[in-house]
C-alpha cells in the first residue's frame, strides 16, 4: 500500500452511535478487504486479591468473551493494509499515543509493524508489541488482565470516540438512531463540508429528518 492510499484513510471514516454497530461494520469491511486474514489470540487471566473470599477460577472461554472499553479483543483479526487505532500510550514522543491511527504493514508473532497516518510522525514506521492490559474501571468481581496487541480496527468508530477530530468525508450509520446529548450534532460536524456527509438510514425508512437529542438540563448548568 502506497502513501497515496494512506491519504484515503486520512480523509475518510465511518461513524455510528453504538459500539456493537461499529464492530459489525468493521467485521463486514474486513471480510471484503483484500489480503490474507491473520488471527491473533490473547492470553487472558484473572487474579483475586489476597484474603478475598472469592477464589473462583473463571474458565478461559468466559475471559476470552469479555469485550471491555479500552481493551483489545481477545480474537484480533487483521489484514496487511488495514487501518488500526492504538489503545494505549506506548511512546508518545514517537507518535505512539492512545488514539493514534495507522496502517498495518507487517505482522509477526510478537510484534506488529505499522505506518502512522497523522501528526508530525506521519509516514514513519513503528512497532507495536504485545502487552498486558488491565481495564481502568470495571464491574467485574475480579482483577482481569489481557495480553494482546493494544490495537483495534479503525474502519469505523463511535461518534463519541471521534469527538475533536475531523476528516474530509464521513459515512454516518444511523440505522440505530442517536441517543445521547448532542450526538447527531457531533457526527454532522466531523466532516470539513456538509456536502461530504453520507447517511445510512433505517431500512425502508420514509423519514429524512433525524432528531438531535438535547437535554436542556445540560445547557442550564
Amino acid at each position: 500500500m502506497s502513501l497515496h492510499e494512506d491519504q484515503y484513510f486520512r480523509d475518510r471514516t465511518i461513524l455510528s452511535a453504538r459500539n456493537t454497530d461499529v464492530d459489525l461494520i468493521k467485521k463486514e469491511i474486513l471480510q471484503s478487504f483484500p489480503g490474507n486474514l491473520e488471527t491473533f489470540r490473547s492470553a487472558d487471566s484473572n487474579t483475586v486479591e489476597a484474603g478475598a473470599d472469592n477464589h473462583a477460577a473463571y474458565p478461559s472461554e468466559y475471559l476470552n468473551s469479555l469485550d471491555l472499553s479500552g481493551i483489545p479483543l481477545s480474537k484480533l483479526d487483521l489484514k496487511i493494509g488495514c487501518p488500526i487505532i492504538l489503545l494505549r500510550n506506548l511512546a508518545p514522543k514517537q507518535g505512539l499515543c492512545n488514539g493514534a491511527r495507522m496502517v498495518l504493514t507487517r505482522f509477526l508473532h510478537r510484534v506488529l509493524e505499522a505506518r502512522l497516518l497523522f501528526g508530525p510522525h506521519a509516514g514513519e514506521h513503528v512497532f507495536i508489541p504485545r502487552i498486558s492490559l488491565t481495564p481502568s474501571s470495571t464491574a467485574l468481581p475480579f482483577h482481569f488482565s489481557r495480553r494482546q496487541f493494544p490495537v483495534r480496527l479503525a474502519f469505523a468508530m463511535t461518534i463519541n470516540k471521534f469527538q475533536g477530530q475531523s476528516v474530509k468525508y464521513v459515512g454516518l450509520d444511523i440505522r440505530v438512531l442517536v441517543f445521547s446529548h448532542g450526538q447527531l450534532y457531533v457526527a454532522l460536524s466531523r466532516a470539513t463540508s456538509p456536502n461530504h456527509i453520507s447517511a445510512l438510514l433505517p431500512q425502508n425508512s420514509t423519514v429524512s429528518n433525524i432528531v438531535n437529542v438535547v437535554y436542556p438540563e445540560v445547557l442550564l448548568q
